[in-house]
């Protein structure tokens, strides 16, 4: 038999990690329960409440992923699966991070992440209430999850164009 050495990660900074997987918790947290009071909340003939000219809150069932894209396909398993692995390289991403900024998306993506993952799970979609618009062009619904995942990649993005680069000192190959 041959031995099969699984690579292991150690944490760069044990209280980033820990505030990050904090901060994704209440992400996950919020998600749940905003997903689960406006599912309650909504009668089962009612979709759709108008709150102001520009903001209503909606029931919609997204089967696919962003902006509803592959929605025809109907596969929340495979979906599920590619979310779990992209967790996973992010826990890996934020273990070894050293910066507030970048510890801070992590956790945001990871929440929101694991927070759509719990929809595919449990109805088999991710539910989207929240409709903004102005005259009568609709931003696709979203949710929390879906926020913070935003807000977690602007971050992320943000950090990669202000982050300092060391030059290398070997090249890539070497």
């Amino acid at each position: 038999m041959i031995p099969v050495k699984i690579p292991t990660v150690t944490i760069a900074r044990p209280r980033l990690f820990a505030g990050s997987l904090l901060l994704a918790l209440i992400m996950l947290l919020l998600d749940q329960a905003s997903k689960q009071a406006l599912l309650a909340y909504f009668p089962q003939d009612q979709h759709e409440i108008v709150l102001t000219p520009f903001f209503n809150l909606v029931k919609v069932w997204n089967y696919g992923v962003s902006f509803g894209m592959f929605a025809d396909q109907r596969q929340p398993l495979i979906l599920t699966m590619v979310s779990l692995v992209i967790i996973i390289a992010l826990l890996v991403w934020l273990a070894r991070s050293t910066d507030k900024v970048l510890g801070f998306g992590l956790g945001m993506v990871i929440g929101g992440a694991i927070g759509n993952i719990i929809d595919r799970i449990r109805f088999g979609a991710v539910a989207d209430f929240l409709d903004f618009h102005v005259a009568g062009y609709h931003w696709p619904a979203f949710n929390i999850a879906d926020s913070c995942i935003f807000i977690g990649v602007v971050l992320l993005c943000v950090h990669s164009m202000l982050a300092e680069t060391k030059p290398l000192t070997k090249g890539p190959l070497e």
